[in-house]
């Protein structure tokens, strides 16, 4: 019966705590004598310290014993709790959706849970130097078999949260085009060149970043030049020229050049972005992702820019491609000249460490962001005076901060909401869109000034800027990400794919979005 089989549960797990919490008085019971023996043992050892400051270690040490045992059975505990959880997920058969989630402790918990644990795989990795291993994804990002309590969240909260929006009824076409898969960890970063040819530019933490034909999704040029994870890629506005941006705390400047592929017919696999579409929790298996093997590889760097003490986040040519700004988590950016390499500013002023940095189209003018909550307008456009705007206005580390072609600014935090902002009046935002996750490397598209939201619970919505939500791109266990989405890139001249999104999942994804239709139906 289950009235039998959820009170017998019960009771084992009262024994459990009552076994741990006899276990905890015997070691408090215990501990007199055993300090007074480890007192007696220091007696009769010879040390050229006092007996008195032996002591005060040996009480230190004691107390730090104290403190792992009691965070060490919390564990256990914690672990139980999460195995009784997915029992209980599985014999409910993870249907969540009309979930009540008025009783919002457990979510409460599993959300602080996801955003802490996917700020420590950003930390983690972004600042890696060792070597990559191509399983790192499936042990450290966690899916829906390792993590339930986190995927109940995520369903559950999407639709409570979704509620708030303003109401829309896209039912835009958004196609899947193309997969490019090829690295042998997580995504960072992805950019699209602005010369011909046009090819797609990745940037990984198995410390490689690779040049990719769109239309074919062939890897055409590997980068390997650098010792730790790559963060970001940019390209020349005008050469044929990359920028990356890594762990080993050096940005390179490499030159590149490829030959495209004959391109091959593309399935329609077209799937309507709307709310209703089934989205599975259902992962697939995670298995080991071979390199291309007959890409050609570039290992050195034509410059290396190396002023940094901290991890390279970041990194953005200026207008005229003659410098670069790099940010970087030792709180500093700095502007290089790329001729010289030699550094002509840096930037100080954020608390805390970088996250991101992006430069104006069109004017001389970069923005930074930072876990310090705020994000940094540095203007560069009179030689003389290099004024600086501070924006305020995020509770959470602001994860990127991007220029739209006017006059406004775009940002995204961690606190889960995307604020636009005129570059005119920066006391409050023109227009605040809130999600139900972290908000990672936001992009706006030219034209028709569309926000590209990736997001750490593996979604991609689409925002106007005057907030209002377009579409979300579909995601299930035949198509999207199955990870951390971690940035997105609009290119809208081309016309198989105009929207890149990578993730930890270790691919990159080519979209193409019916622009038209999306703004025929807001």
């Amino acid at each position: 019966m289950p009235v039998e089989s959820g009170s017998s549960a019960a009771r084992q797990a009262k024994q459990k705590r009552k076994s741990h919490s006899l276990s905890i008085r015997r070691t408090n019971s215990t501990e007199q004598e055993r300090s007074g023996l480890q007192r007696d043992m220091l007696e009769g050892q010879d040390s050229k310290l006092p007996l008195s400051l032996r002591s005060n270690l040996l009480d230190l040490f004691s107390q730090i014993e104290r403190e792992f045992e009691n965070l060490y059975i919390e564990n256990l505990e914690l672990r139980r709790e999460i195995e009784t959880l997915n029992d209980r997920l599985t014999a409910e058969g993870q249907t969540f959706e009309g979930a009540d989630l008025a009783k919002g402790a457990l979510k409460t918990k599993a959300s602080h849970s996801t955003s802490q644990l996917s700020q420590k795989l950003k930390t983690t990795y972004k600042a890696s130097t060792s070597k990559p291993r191509s399983n790192s994804c499936t042990a450290r990002v966690g899916g829906s078999r390792n993590f339930s309590v986190t995927n109940w969240e995520l369903w559950g909260g999407d639709s409570w949260i979704v509620s708030s929006f303003k109401a829309t009824t896209s039912r835009a076409v958004c196609q899947l085009v193309r997969e490019y898969v090829g690295h042998r960890d997580g995504i960072w970063d992805l950019s699209v060149t602005r010369t011909q040819p046009v090819v797609l530019g990745t940037a990984s933490a198995d410390h490689t970043a690779m040049l990719w034909s769109i239309e074919t999704g062939k890897c055409l040029l590997k980068y390997m030049g650098h010792q730790g994870s790559v963060n970001s890629i940019k390209f020349h506005p005008t050469e044929q020229m990359a920028l990356t941006a890594s762990g080993d705390q050096t940005a390179h400047i490499w030159r590149y050049m490829v030959q495209l592929p004959t391109p091959q017919p593309v399935a329609d696999i077209s799937t309507p972005c709307d709310d209703d579409v089934d989205f599975s929790d259902k992962d697939e298996a995670d298995g080991e992702v071979e390199g291309p093997n007959d890409c050609p590889s570039i290992r050195v760097a034509t410059t290396t820019l190396r002023s940094h003490q901290g991890v390279v986040i970041a990194a953005d040519w200026l207008v005229g491609g003659k410098q670069v700004v790099t940010a970087s988590w030792d709180r500093a950016a700095n502007l290089y000249d790329v001729e010289t390499s030699e550094l002509v500013h840096s930037l100080t002023g954020h608390d805390q460490e970088l996250t991101h940095c992006c430069t104006h189209p069109t004017q001389r003018l970069v923005v930074t962001s930072s876990r310090d909550t705020t994000f940094r307008l540095w203007d560069f456009r009179d030689p003389s005076i290099h004024s600086v705007n501070v924006f305020q206005g995020h509770t959470d580390t602001v994860t990127s901060a991007v220029f739209t072609v006017g006059d406004n600014v775009v940002s995204g935090s961690d606190d889960r909401t995307v604020k636009v902002w005129d570059l005119k009046n920066m006391r409050s935002p023109i227009a605040t869109i809130r999600t139900d996750s972290a908000v990672n490397r936001i992009s706006v598209s030219v034209t028709q000034k569309i926000i590209a939201l990736p997001h750490d619970n593996r979604q991609v919505r689409l925002f106007d800027m005057s907030g209002v939500r377009l579409a979300r791109l579909p995601r299930s266990n035949r198509q999207g990400h199955r990870r951390m989405v971690c940035c997105s890139a609009w290119c809208e001249d081309n016309t198989s794919c105009n929207l890149f999104t990578c993730g930890f999942d270790r691919q990159a994804i080519g979209w193409n979005i019916n622009i038209p239709a999306l703004l025929q139906e807001k």
